[in-house]
């Protein structure tokens, strides 16, 4: 008979006190089941029937009801493994499992989705709705956001409402929950920019230098032109010396056109152009050009409440006040007529004009 040697299955006391603490600190680990208590739990298993969460306790942690139907849409953007705060609504249901909720991802989730696509310049998938002037405005999970026009791709830039109801990759220019903000890019997406590449264009751009833009849209308040891929504005205040009221009257979407940066909008790598500053200042030099002596000749633009404008140059334009005007025939919308300076304001660029005095005052010399 061959005679087993029997090994020692007795622990020592050092064994079995080193084990006594581990289970002690294994148990003090494992969360109270109490309902309300917050904590983290890894996600077992996720589907559209049930999502399942390791809590520590004897048996897997399951999602509400409720909130399982809620999930949905979000279900791709979470995966086994991962840890997520959950809350407990009851330690047992009538399943034996404990049930808990996501309630706080479900509220603030979205935003976080959102941040962490933006930080990976991932993409996102957001469904288009109506076109404003704003932009597009799209749907991400119930969060609205916009796709500026600018950052449309070619083949919708003028036609946007073709996106209305469909589905449109993007990537994220902006997330801001406080003040419920999202900015999303169709043409950064659709051509691969990434915002290294985007910062590392713009920071090559110069204040003060001209540079060719191609212009992208026209809005009421503006022209938006973009240089190597980068965003500008040029404001309605800075396309002419003179009066704008509609900026389409000087620029055509598509034409590239001269214009100088004169800001950067680090933050947003956005830039502020101009166009009006390729061309002098019409009132530098004014007093040497218009000397209160001298007869000007201009043309009556507008009539105000207050009395008629008169342009004597593209830029600067004069108000004949309604009390130095005796007969309305004389000035008339279109009319040139002939004026003198009364009054210069350089600073504001403000200018009085007179009509020519057909009579000595009285009190002539």
């Amino acid at each position: 008979m061959v005679k087993v040697k029997k090994t020692n299955e007795k622990k020592t006391d050092e064994q079995k006190t080193d084990l006594m603490a581990l289970l002690l600190k294994k148990e003090k680990t494992i969360p109270s089941l109490q309902k309300g208590n917050k904590f983290k739990a890894k996600i077992v298993s996720i589907s559209k029937k049930r999502v399942l969460f390791d809590v520590g306790a004897k048996a897997y942690a399951v999602l509400g009801r409720i909130e399982q139907k809620e999930i949905i849409p979000l279900l791709s953007y979470l995966k086994p493994g991962q840890e997520i705060e959950v809350t407990v609504v009851s330690p047992e249901s009538k399943d034996g499992f404990p049930v808990v909720s996501l309630r706080s991802f479900l509220n603030d989730g979205r935003w976080e989705i959102l941040k962490n696509k933006k930080e990976k310049e991932e993409e996102i998938e957001v469904l288009g709705g109506e076109y404003g002037k704003g932009g597009l405005y799209v749907d991400f999970l119930g969060i609205r956001g916009v796709i500026p026009k600018i950052q449309l791709t070619d083949q919708y830039i003028h036609q946007p409402e073709k996106l209305t109801g469909q589905k449109i990759k993007v990537k994220i220019l902006e997330v801001d929950k406080e003040k419920n903000r999202l900015v999303v890019s169709q043409k950064a997406a659709k051509l691969k920019i990434t915002q290294k590449e985007l910062k590392k264009k713009f920071d090559a751009i110069e204040v003060n230098r001209k540079y060719q833009a191609r212009v992208i849209s026209v809005s009421d308040f503006g022209v938006f032109c973009e240089i190597d891929g980068v965003e500008g504005l040029i404001h309605i205040s800075e396309i002419s010396w003179e009066k704008v009221t509609n900026p389409a009257d000087y620029v055509k979407v598509g034409e590239k056109i001269d214009v100088l940066v004169i800001e950067k909008n680090v933050k947003d790598l956005k830039l502020n152009l101009s166009l009006k500053r390729l061309t002098p200042d019409p009132w530098e030099n004014f007093e040497k050009k218009y000397p209160k002596d001298k007869e000007i000749e201009g043309v009556v633009v507008r009539k105000e409440k207050y009395g008629y404008f008169v342009r004597l140059e593209p830029g600067i334009e004069g108000l004949i006040h309604s009390s130095k005007i005796k007969d309305k025939n004389e000035v008339q919308v279109g009319k040139k007529i002939k004026v003198y300076v009364e009054r210069v304001n350089l600073k504001n660029r403000r200018l009085s004009l007179i009509l020519p005095q057909k009579e000595i005052p009285v009190t002539y010399r």
